[in-house]
């Protein structure tokens, strides 16, 4: 293999080219699961370790990242879980307005969608958040939640479907 091949590149040297690519990213999918960042960093970080240290029994080197956000995917929910048994469930933050009225009125409608997309069973609201927070594909969505295809256009339809009517109603008081 040649040197700038990165299936012969360390572990540090793999890891850290990872990490300088797809942090950002990864933090911001967390966040999206989880509700907030300070966590989110936590469980991504624990991801890239957790990859680093199995490096060398990593079968598919070019399969790092899906493995990262599968890690990051059950990390985040490894933390919502123990949330609802610690303090039942936490509400979403409210987003802070930064500007005059029509950034208040934004923060508004936002913060009854994330209020709305909160109220889903988890496996629907995980989907409607991979898919469209984290820009994946139906079946990049399928693999990293171990479901089918089918399966995530059914959550996506129902979630979807969910989040219409509860935003419709908010409509209509």
């Amino acid at each position: 293999m040649v040197a700038d091949d990165p299936r012969s590149w360390s572990a540090d040297e793999a890891v850290g080219a990872l990490y300088a690519a797809h942090w950002r990213r990864l933090v911001a999918l967390a966040a999206s699961l989880m509700g907030e960042s300070a966590s989110a960093e936590e469980v991504v970080a624990d991801a890239f370790v957790t990859l680093h240290k199995r490096w060398e029994r990593l079968a598919d080197k070019g399969s790092a990242v899906a493995y990262l956000r599968t890690s990051v995917v059950n990390g985040a929910r490894d933390v919502l879980k123990h949330r609802v048994v610690t303090d039942r469930r936490r509400p979403l933050p409210d987003p802070a307005p930064d500007g005059p009225e029509e950034h208040a009125v934004r923060a508004s409608e936002h913060r009854s969608v994330l209020t709305a997309l909160d109220g889903l069973p988890a496996r629907q609201r995980e989907v409607l958040v991979l898919r469209y927070q984290g820009d994946m594909s139906e079946q990049d969505i399928a693999d990293v939640l171990g479901i089918s295809r089918g399966a995530v256009k059914t959550h996506a339809h129902r979630g979807l479907s969910a989040l219409r009517e509860v935003m419709s109603r908010e409509d209509h008081q």
